[in-house]
């Protein structure tokens, strides 16, 4: 009982509200909404493992992780996005210096309601859809039904990544943006939640999230390609259209117990608590 306590106490939103005290064997994380389930699971084994050390975990997206990083106000940012140019200047210039780590990988779900009969789109159509081209579910096979578009907000990584790989197909002098109509949620749970209540609707965000009360949408590359569901598989072999790595960054070469948490991340245990929560390991 006392342990489970001290994991929520650590974990909960108390110890952010009043400013924890930094010390030698305390970690604070803040970051991407898409990691957050993966990174409060190894926090929580990893403080069974080691009772003295001390873990908060929270999301708030990967642009609030990168921030707080580079404020000096969190140990390890995590991130479903690479950090930007612009981002590592910043943190140069306040003495912070972004190192990067690749901890798993993650692909992308597009999810519907459940009794929408659309299972399969192409890339094309995905951004005609959440640019605002295609607006009703008739124009790609579904029933007349208006199309209710959900992303999440612009600080989220995931925002950044579906927007660059999908809407502006990595084309940077793309100028892609997603429909006004869009709207934009803070997090993926509140997504997940929206897409579950509205017929209409539309969303995506981190296979980990998928759940019986959203149905999963396979996505082809184009028309002549097939479609791909997002599996574990899928993203292991690179079929999935619409997959990326997950990272933190740490202020330099971590050391201390920033160095022991992230190396129980990449240990086989933490690796394998990557797969439990329908992540993608990078080691197997």
């Amino acid at each position: 009982m006392f342990k489970k306590w001290v994991i929520t106490f650590v974990l909960g939103t108390f110890i952010n509200s009043t400013g924890w005290a930094k010390d030698s064997n305390s970690i604070q994380i803040k970051g991407s909404d898409t990691m957050v389930n993966l990174s409060q699971a190894w926090a929580e084994k990893f403080m069974e493992k080691n009772p003295n050390d001390f873990i908060a975990v929270t999301g708030g997206g990967s642009g609030t992780g990168i921030s707080s990083l580079i404020s000096g106000t969190c140990d390890i940012a995590n991130s479903s996005r690479e950090i930007k140019a612009k981002e590592i200047a910043l943190a140069q210039k306040r003495g912070v210096n972004p190192y990067e780590i690749k901890v798993g990988l993650d692909g992308l779900a597009v999810v519907v309601h459940p009794s929408n009969s659309v299972s399969q789109l192409t890339l094309q159509q995905l951004a005609d859809i959440f640019t605002g081209k295609i607006s009703n579910w008739k124009e790609v096979g579904g029933k007349d039904l208006k199309i209710v578009l959900l992303s999440r907000e612009v600080n989220s990584g995931t925002h950044v990544y579906f927007k660059e790989h999908v809407l502006r197909k990595g084309d940077p002098a793309s100028k892609e943006e997603f429909s006004p109509g869009a709207l934009m949620l803070s997090s993926s749970q509140a997504l997940a939640d929206e897409v579950a209540g509205n017929s209409g609707a539309i969303g995506y965000y981190g296979m980990g999230y998928i759940s019986p009360k959203q149905k999963p949408v396979s996505i082809a590359k184009d028309a002549k390609s097939p479609y791909i569901s997002p599996k574990i598989e899928n993203v292991t072999n690179g079929k999935y259209p619409i997959s990326r790595p997950l990272f933190i960054y740490t202020n330099g070469i971590p050391n201390g117990s920033v160095k022991k948490f992230a190396d129980f991340m990449l240990s086989k245990e933490g690796q394998e608590i990557v797969l439990q929560t329908d992540f993608v390991p990078i080691k197997k």
